[in-house]
């Protein structure tokens, strides 16, 4: 199936290329010209030409008008932005677009929204069965691109609890490390967004079930969201929600406070 899944996204980022392709010759211009107008290099637009990478939706809307596409474009905005995904993923991120509230619990990794663009790609290229480079970089791009949430306004309220051994996992090197740790202590300086790290050290510990996120959108529905192995559930019935916000309250009580876990970060970096 994950290959299928593949071949599905970059069917439509494909066809959204070719008529990409299309719409610029039929308004006459070349690579430089439609990059130089919109704000994207010539290689770039290549890219976004051949399938090889995803365009972002403010791309779309400008190359819509630039080239006077009548909405063609703008019209395949929606299957090009779920493309970026993988299929077990896509659901959970429509939603996350919409959050007003977002709390994850993280247990294997940093959590996507935190990660930089050096950790996603390492902990990408780690997935199996192996993605092709394509796919990686699709991936990395989707991650990067979520991270719009962090400068929404109003702003989003942003909260994550982060199990001490994720911090502990150098994941892609010394190098990454430390630059996942650094980028850590400055998102955690953000006042919508707070921190947490629960220690090894806790001798209870209310997330020993998994990893999880809960959101609460605009039109104040409250979900959650689970996932592993690749195997994922949006929850909308409000007796598992309630459980799991229920969960995440003794996670937050039982782990180091934002202060502190900034400071247990810190400490690991001038240890490294």
């Amino acid at each position: 199936m994950d290959g299928q899944e593949q071949e599905a996204s970059a069917g439509i980022l494909h066809v959204f290329g070719r008529q990409l392709k299309l719409c610029r010759e039929r308004a006459g211009l070349d690579r430089a010209e439609l990059g130089s107008r919109a704000g994207y290099s010539a290689s770039t637009i290549a890219s976004f030409e051949q399938g090889r990478r995803i365009p972002p939706p403010r791309f779309i809307d400008k190359a819509d008008e630039l080239l006077d596409a009548g909405g063609l474009l703008k019209a395949g905005k929606e299957e090009v932005a779920r493309a970026q995904y993988p299929a077990f993923f896509r659901d959970a991120a429509r939603l996350e677009a919409q959050a007003v509230e977002l709390h994850v619990y993280a247990t294997r990794a940093v959590p996507g929204l935190l990660q930089t663009e050096e950790y996603a790609r390492a902990v990408c290229a780690m997935w199996r069965p192996l993605l092709d480079e394509v796919i990686i970089e699709q991936r990395v791009a989707a991650r990067m691109a979520r991270k719009d949430i962090f400068a929404r306004r109003p702003a989003p309220h942003l909260t994550f609890v982060i199990d001490e051994a994720v911090l502990h996992r150098p994941l892609g090197g010394e190098t990454v490390w430390r630059g996942q740790m650094e980028h850590l202590m400055l998102a955690g300086e953000q006042r919508n967004v707070e921190i947490q790290t629960m220690p090894l050290s806790r001798k209870q510990h209310a997330g020993l079930a998994g990893p999880f996120t809960l959101m609460e959108t605009k039109d104040e529905r409250r979900i959650a969201y689970t996932e592993v192995q690749g195997d994922s559930h949006v929850h909308t019935e409000r007796g598992k929600v309630r459980e799991l916000e229920a969960a995440y309250g003794s996670l937050r009580a039982q782990a180091l406070t934002p202060a502190e876990s900034l400071s247990l970060i810190e400490k690991l970096l001038g240890e490294g």
